[in-house]
């Protein structure tokens, strides 16, 4: 019988839905963190259960031929990048399966195959997100740092570069810390309460070269607020730097209160020909290379001939319904985040886009109330839900508008699954699906479905 803290020699046969490695010792399934298919390791066992157990990776006794370097010396303990030691190729076919998996065993669907598009990769899975996050905080031995969170848990782990982020934000962090040291300016502590910086959020804008800059704290004021703006505004590109007011004990970063310090408050950028003005409390893409794929892959299964009126349900700040409104009569975007709608009509305006209408609510209550009072209808239907997916009973409404495409945008396949093989169950089928690498080095994957009466 195998316990708690034994060392154990395995091979790793396959990958889990999260990254970790799949073997087995004497039929006893064992997931390891860290390893990946084709490794030999040494693992200790961390939580054993009465078929399986999980492990932690001590030491690679054999390498997989698809493990490579990673570029960051944090990559195994940050929470951010699980996939780093394994080849982008391999990232790929990982993700892909994991799709169609889910879409066979969750969904129930046969020949999968037939429907199946080739995952769109990126040609540089690296430098991609156009936003990041840095809680800030003091290490083990008292030095100020900024980093990531290590996985599961709220322990900063220190870094200055983030190889997925953008390579502005060294020098960023640099100014500000340095700042803090100079002036005595206390991270905020999560145990206490006390202490000012909570995070520094940084943004740019991949066509506009446009950064932004957005200080979080635990009070209204940074001392000494000028001298650090005067030193951020000396990179190149430096638009927008302001403070966020957060003074709640709560995980969530940002609070509602802006206080703007240079600049006009927010950044542009471009997707395809649309243009967007993006403010710290912006709904934005992160990924806008794969963004712009995306889209495009949206519009192609959305077929528009101009004559269609289009539902775009959780829409976010509005960036698909402004790329269906240029090809179709009216599109009517349901959106739960009053913000997010703010700024969708926003965006509208500066595209000069009006075949766009805007309602603030839950979709699964204003699309039921518009088909009941006012016989709504729907050609196409567009979702792009939270990962818990669609609630059943917006999928039923969609089903009586009988639109004749659903194009179902998702975040997560096995909701994706769950969700499809319902609207399947009636009147619907799954013409095609393609998933889109939007998050390089990590398990996530984005995947957009077409569906026909």
């Amino acid at each position: 019988m195998y316990k708690k803290n034994q060392l154990i020699h395995i091979r790793i046969e396959d990958i889990g839905t999260d990254g970790e490695g799949i073997g087995h010792c004497d039929g006893f399934t064992v997931f390891v963190k860290d390893a990946l298919v084709g490794d030999e390791v040494s693992a200790k066992l961390t939580k054993v259960k009465k078929n399986y157990a999980y492990a932690r990776c001590e030491k690679i006794l054999t390498p997989s031929p698809d493990r490579v370097a990673p570029g960051c010396a944090i990559a195994k303990s940050c929470g951010g990048c699980q996939l780093q030691s394994l080849s982008y190729e391999k990232q790929l076919e990982f993700k892909a399966r994991k799709v169609r998996e889910n879409l066979e065993r969750i969904g129930g669907f046969e020949d999968i195959a037939r429907s199946e598009e080739k995952i769109i990769g990126m040609e540089d899975p690296f430098r991609y997100r156009n936003k990041a996050q840095y809680p800030v905080g003091r290490s083990k031995d008292g030095r100020l740092i900024a980093g990531f969170y290590a996985g599961r848990t709220h322990v900063i782990m220190e870094t200055e570069d983030c190889l997925i982020s953008v390579s502005e934000n060294r020098q960023i962090l640099r100014i500000i810390l340095s700042h803090m040291e100079k002036y005595r300016i206390e991270p905020y502590n999560e145990a206490t309460g006390t202490g000012l910086v909570r995070h520094i959020l940084i943004r740019k804008g991949f066509s506009s070269k446009e950064l932004m800059v957005c200080l979080v704290l635990n009070g209204e004021h940074l001392p000494h607020q000028e001298e650090l703006v005067q030193s951020l505004a000396g990179i190149k590109g430096m638009t927008s730097v302001s403070l966020n007011i957060n003074k709640e004990q709560t995980n969530v970063i940002l609070g509602s209160k802006l206080f703007n310090l240079f600049g006009n408050g927010y950044i542009t950028d471009q997707i395809s020909s649309l243009q967007f003005r993006i403010s710290p409390l912006s709904f934005f893409q992160v990924n806008p290379v794969q963004t712009r794929r995306l889209y495009q892959k949206v519009l192609e299964y959305a077929d528009l001939q101009g004559e269609e009126t289009v539902w775009d349900l959780y829409c976010g700040a509005g960036t698909i319904s402004l790329f269906l409104a240029q090809k179709a009569k009216q599109v009517i975007g349901v959106e739960v985040v009053p913000e997010a709608i703010e700024n969708a009509r926003e965006n509208a305006l500066i595209n000069n886009i009006e075949n766009v209408l805007f309602h603030v609510g839950k979709a699964e209550e204003i699309v039921p109330e518009e088909v009941e009072k006012k016989n709504a209808r729907a050609d196409v239907v567009v979702v792009d839900p939270p990962r818990k997916g669609c609630e059943e009973s917006l999928l039923a409404t969609i089903l009586t508008m009988k639109p004749e495409r659903i194009v179902y945008v998702s975040c997560d396949s096995a909701t994706l699954a769950r969700d499809l093989k319902y609207l399947c169950s009636n009147e619907y089928r799954l013409n095609r699906f393609c998933p889109v690498d939007m998050f390089p080095q990590t398990v996530h994957i984005e995947t957009v479905a077409l569906l026909s009466l």
